[in-house]
């Protein structure tokens, strides 16, 4: 656009220059007008240019004429251009967060002081600390500094992200184009330069060969670059490889490896050697005058640091009634090994998929320490839903121990994966001629694909032999199965629906009937259906019911309904009401009769208030309570020789069943060893030695597990990022490698003061400190 068509606004009225203030309060009056393309003509006010985002998404484009004064584009948006026709003053990009800006002259001390994203383009020189404390977020591209000269002393100061260029051409220090004391605490970024330079910080950076990549990178965009600010006639001048030359920073390890002498070791080897052991008044006496250190060392620590990795559970995995080491999953998936995250799961668990990544209200996402910080939990269910390719685990060879397994739902299902995985041989009894007991018969369809469970049932078929017994099973049968196998695990559920004691109950059909029926033999219920008992498998029988052509659809209950997640959000979903409380007195031709005396009209009324236990094949050496079995923590019932597991002990969700069988497993395999029942429970950590300031609270959407890989904070178990060693004041920290691959970190007990900073650091909360109690 040709720059009279701009928008003018001057910095002086009446001849006397307006105020910073004033000037930004006209600029940004004028971008809420619609105007996007300003010319202004400054007197030295500062912040010009930055914080337009009034604009939204439309480009501003902003052309300073006249001397703009300090922060030019100062927290600039990613909508906006400047274009500075000379010289700028310090702190131009300051907090810039992706605006443009282009500067025709030299820019002053502080360019890109903090900048996080954008870019900054100088067709001239910079002074000092330019580029320091640059920040990068890895969802967004690095913010860029092009330099046409040289830049100033202390450059990239704490730089901790994004790109420099600095070109070379008629630099201000024709001899050091990187200026003093360059890269001092550099933690993040690159500097690509040409030039002679005079030395940089080797602690913090190196310099390093420029990839094909990085060059093509770097040739591309510095046309770009000589576009902005009108110089493309130079392109020739700038564009041999061999003239330029990469600085990145360098890794936490790399950085154990460079050596800072200590304040003992300059004292001996410089001052003494100059001075004498006396020091400045060496000519008066020779007593050893050596500093007692302030801050102490070794066995004077007050504290000490401990390494503390796998010592607790992080609360993910201590939530999960399977046990299964969520933040290990993600672990692998980060270092790229999903094919172990995947397979990690069955050794928990056979049904990783189904549960995981459909049936389970994933505890483990409740309990995730993110969560504490208002920011969303990882996303489990990705990792479930991926498990669906996981192929069936290698096997031991038989031990030649048996164990007979009573019920082939996910309880039983789950205790004999276990033992197979052990190397016993356990086999399935089932009075089904299929296996997955109610998720098989009665889990809709609308909350688990049946191509889901179907493949995870073919897993479970190639490890676990099943048998099918077509008739009920009596006390004979158990006390023969008692003499056959070493141990018998109950795993039969709860199969008889609970109903209520009033007239027309027979008029009522139970939920698991109806959900079993509808798989294969739809029970159509009319328009209007009353569901009694308002938990999540009478929001099941609504979703069943709208979908075979129920659309008057309530549910009513005794007290606030137990519903939660996800089927009660189906159910609300396709218009099903909750109501409560509501005490049913009778069921007639025409729908319920409350006690009220309301009629609740329905042409099918369901009753859904739970399942009882079978325990009247259980030998009498076998304890029960109120119609269910009484187990210890293993659970063994007080039969020796019988475990019981699943609902037939205490109704629980699916991970509940599946847990108790795992739990049932690991007993009877350490019985068999000939030891007792070992719990091997973890403690869970403590989330306040957590620190989640490293993870941005914006990321509230997980596009794949790669992303939620990222995000979890691996609570306890280290994630090998180096930060404790990176935040030492004394660089007291190594990590050492191990014979068997793995890793630990180190502390020099000579080196560390005791300060804290490891543990106050970590993300994970690994390091924690103790205080010292040094031996004698």
């Amino acid at each position: 656009m040709n720059k009279d068509q701009y928008h003018r606004i001057p910095g002086k009225k009446d001849g006397i220059r307006i105020e910073s203030r004033v000037l930004e309060e006209q600029i940004q009056e004028a971008v809420d007008h619609g105007q996007r393309y300003l010319e202004i003509v400054a007197y030295g006010q500062h912040g010009i240019g930055g914080r337009l985002w009034k604009a939204g998404n439309e480009t501003v484009n902003v052309r300073i004429v006249g001397p703009p004064g300090q922060r030019v584009g100062a927290m600039g948006f990613p909508n906006t251009r400047i274009s500075v026709m000379g010289p700028a003053s310090d702190d131009t990009g300051w907090l810039n967060a992706g605006a443009q800006i282009v500067v025709h002259g030299n820019a002053g001390n502080g360019t890109c002081n903090a900048m996080a994203q954008g870019r900054v383009y100088v067709a001239g020189n910079i002074g000092a600390r330019g580029m320091t404390m640059t920040k990068q977020n890895p969802r967004f591209d690095p913010p860029e500094l092009w330099v046409l000269g040289s830049a100033g002393d202390y450059f990239g100061e704490f730089m901790a992200g994004g790109i420099a260029v600095i070109c070379g051409w008629n630099p201000q220090t024709p001899d050091n184009v990187l200026g003093y004391r360059p890269l001092v605490g550099m933690v993040g970024g690159k500097v690509f330069f040409r030039g002679p330079h005079k030395g940089f910080s080797r602690t913090d950076a190196k310099q390093v060969p420029i990839s094909d990549e990085e060059w093509r990178w770097l040739r591309s965009n510095l046309k770009m670059f000589l576009e902005r600010i009108d110089r493309t006639e130079i392109l020739e001048n700038l564009d041999s490889r061999d003239e330029w030359q990469l600085i990145t920073t360098r890794s936490p390890q790399e950085r154990m490896v460079v050596k800072t002498p200590s304040m003992a070791s300059f004292r001996e080897e410089v001052w003494d050697r100059e001075l004498g052991k006396g020091g400045l008044i060496g000519d008066l006496t020779d007593l050893d005058r050596s500093p007692i250190p302030l801050i102490p060392t070794g066995d004077m620590r007050r504290f000490v640091p401990v390494w503390e990795n796998r010592k607790y559970a992080a609360p993910c995995e201590a939530s999960c009634p399977t046990g299964i080491p969520v933040q290990e999953r993600w672990r692998l998936i980060r270092e790229g090994r999903v094919d172990e995250a995947v397979d990690l799961a069955l050794t928990y668990t056979p049904f990783p998929a189904t549960v995981c990544g459909y049936l389970c209200p994933n505890l483990c996402m409740q309990s995730c320490t993110r969560t504490l910080q208002r920011m969303p939990s990882v996303d489990v269910k990705q990792l479930g839903r991926a498990s669906i390719a996981a192929g069936a685990p290698e096997l031991p060879p038989l031990s030649g121990r048996r164990i007979a397994v009573i019920g082939g739902g996910p309880a039983g299902i789950s205790t004999a994966w276990q033992l197979r995985l052990k190397g016993h041989e356990a086999i399935l009894y089932d009075t089904r001629n299929i296996l997955g007991g109610k998720v098989a018969a009665a889990v809709p369809e609308s909350r688990l694909p049946a191509e889901v469970l179907t493949r995870e049932l073919e897993r479970i078929r190639e490890v676990i032999p099943h048998i099918h017994l077509r008739q009920e099973l009596k006390k004979e049968d158990l006390a023969r199965l008692r003499e056959d196998f070493d141990y018998i695990v109950i795993a039969t559920g709860a199969q008889k629906p609970r109903t209520l004691p009033i007239p027309g109950k027979e008029r009522m059909m139970t939920a698991l009937e109806f959900l079993t029926r509808s798989k294969d033999d739809p029970f159509l219920p009319g328009e209007r259906v009353i569901v009694i008992g308002a938990g999540n498998v009478g929001c099941d029988v609504a979703t069943e019911a709208h979908r075979l052509g129920a659309r008057d659809i309530t549910l009513i209950d005794v007290q606030k309904p137990l519903a939660f997640g996800k089927e009660k959000a189906d159910a609300e979903a396709v218009g099903a009401r909750f109501r409560w409380p509501c005490f049913t007195r009778e069921i007639t031709g025409e729908g319920v009769v409350l006690d009220t005396g309301e009629v609740l009209p329905a042409d099918t009324v369901f009753i859904a208030i739970g399942d009882a236990p079978d325990v009247a094949f259980l030998p009498d050496t076998v304890r029960t309570d109120r119609g269910y079995v009484v187990t210890d923590e293993s659970q063994q019932t007080t039969d020796p020789r019988i475990f019981a597991i699943g609902d037939i002990v205490r109704p629980g969700l699916i991970t509940d069943a599946i847990g108790a069988g795992r739990r049932a497993a690991l007993a009877i395999d350490d019985m068999l060893a000939g030891k007792r029942p070992q719990g091997g429970i973890r403690p869970v950590i403590d989330t306040r030695r957590i620190t989640l300031e490293y993870f941005d609270p914006r990321l509230t959407d997980f596009e794949n597990t790669d992303a939620c890989g990222s995000q979890c904070a691996s609570c306890g178990t280290c994630r090998d990022c180096g930060m404790c060693a990176t935040l030492c004041p004394q660089a007291a920290i190594t990590r050492e490698e191990k014979s068997d691959g793995a890793f630990e970190y180190v502390v020099n007990p000579d080196r560390c003061i005791g300060c804290g900073f490891c543990a106050n650091g970590c993300p994970c909360g690994i390091w924690s400190m103790m205080e010292n109690t040094p031996i004698g």
